[in-house]
């Protein structure tokens, strides 16, 4: 099959058609969330929250009026959605519980064997059998042990532990405090009783592959922060894997200009999306994105489309920050137009606007403004702020005054 040839444009289009970050929303309410996230496999979580945090601030920006509760039902209410690992710490349906069997069953025999947790398994259970979900706050297991990022107590990591496996789901959060509770209570029995469905390696590898290619909507067979996650993968699977998928015409090859390496598409994703390629845009749409939004995990590749180059500098030494602590993007139409910094105020509770930089080349017109004011407008309320704040000084040096009236 030979290559489908997009111009630029054409790329950014499809990506945010894929997205449901054009110029109508597409996505409405709870259906429309659980819709988005099946559609991509999963948003992925993280708990630091400035202004929302991470899937929260994903789905704000397809749903029009989304507010935090309504995720929480989905998680923890209706059980439509679970917390698991997939790119990292991650949200997919449920129904994909089966698929990550193989990493259930690493989980155990790795976590298993660790001699603390193995001993605090029976109390640990005994605990949650009597008095319910329970948090490592609640359980009296205070020793020290080695965990992944730096040693904890034990009681936390028998719960992870236990959890990472399969044989406990986050009942519920109290902040960022997670509360875990037997999976058999909460999770379908036709869902924990279902086999892998990927029975070998390449079938598996075609299924992460797969997803993580619709994960972001377009990808590269190259490395890159995108694959994160997929443990074990390495170039030579990653290059066979999509070698099989193109193959068997589950992707398409995009080429886009400027861009000489090839991408891939799924080609039920590019069927669905591709007529608005080339659809006008007559009233932009401004948009406010996550820090670790999907269309943002191929950091190079959006440089590459958009011309956008993004960095979460959290983790960067103050003196190392080219911008600020936490700064979101700003999309208009189909292009990348600011960032700014976010923050709110303690007493009030009003969204504060720190810091905030054009990109390279824009020139604010009056409906940029009037769009952006929108945009603003919801994002306030997906907050509940009443108002927001603009130090003067820098509403004046950016011409964004307009934009708390």
């Amino acid at each position: 099959m030979k290559a489908v040839n997009l111009t630029n444009r054409q790329a950014r289009r499809f990506l945010l058609a894929h997205h449901g970050l054009g110029a109508q929303p597409e996505f409405t309410g709870k259906a429309g969330a659980l819709s988005y996230i099946r559609r991509v496999g999963c948003i992925q979580y993280d708990p630091l929250n400035i202004v929302g945090r991470n899937p929260e601030l994903v789905l704000q920006s397809r749903i029009p009026d989304f507010k935090p509760p309504l995720l929480q039902a989905l998680l923890y209410e209706d059980r439509s959605l679970i917390d698991g690992m997939d790119k990292v710490m991650s949200i997919y349906p449920v129904d994909d519980w089966p698929y990550f069997s193989r990493y259930h069953d690493e989980a155990r025999r790795y976590y298993g064997s660790q001699e603390a947790v193995a001993g605090a398994l029976s109390e640990v259970r005994q605990a949650i059998l009597s008095r319910g979900p329970l948090s490592s706050d609640d359980l009296d297991l205070d020793q020290t042990v080695d965990w992944a990022w730096a040693p904890t107590r034990l009681a936390r990591a028998a719960l992870e532990s236990m959890y990472f496996w399969g044989e406990l789901v986050v009942h519920h959060k109290k902040n960022n405090q997670k509360y875990y509770d037997f999976a058999d209570r909460h999770l379908p029995e036709s869902v924990l009783s279902a086999d892998d469905p990927n029975i070998t390696d390449e079938q598996y590898w075609d299924w992460r592959v797969f997803r993580r290619i619709g994960g972001v909507g377009v990808l590269w067979e190259k490395s890159g922060d995108a694959w994160v996650g997929i443990r074990k993968l390495k170039a030579k699977e990653r290059r066979e894997t999509f070698g099989r998928l193109y193959s068997d015409g589950r992707l398409i090859r995009l080429q886009v200009e400027g861009i000489p390496t090839p991408l891939y598409a799924r080609t039920e994703d590019w069927e669905r999306s591709a007529a608005a390629i080339d659809d006008p845009i007559e009233s932009p749409r401004a948009s406010i994105l996550a820090p670790l939004d999907n269309l943002l995990w191929d950091r190079r590749l959006i440089a590459a489309i958009f011309g956008f180059e993004y960095i979460w500098e959290v983790y960067k030494p103050l003196q190392q920050r080219t911008y600020g602590y936490y700064v979101l993007p700003i999309l208009y139409g189909d292009s990348f137009v600011a960032r700014f910094e976010p923050g709110r105020d303690k007493r009030t509770g009003n969204l504060v606007i720190k810091n905030w930089w054009w990109e390279s080349g824009i020139e604010p017109t009056a409906d940029m403004m009037a769009e952006l004011k929108r945009c603003f407008r919801r994002f306030m309320d997906f907050l509940g702020a009443d108002t927001m704040e603009i130090d003067s000084g820098l509403a004046a040096r950016e011409s964004i005054a307009g934009l708390a009236t």
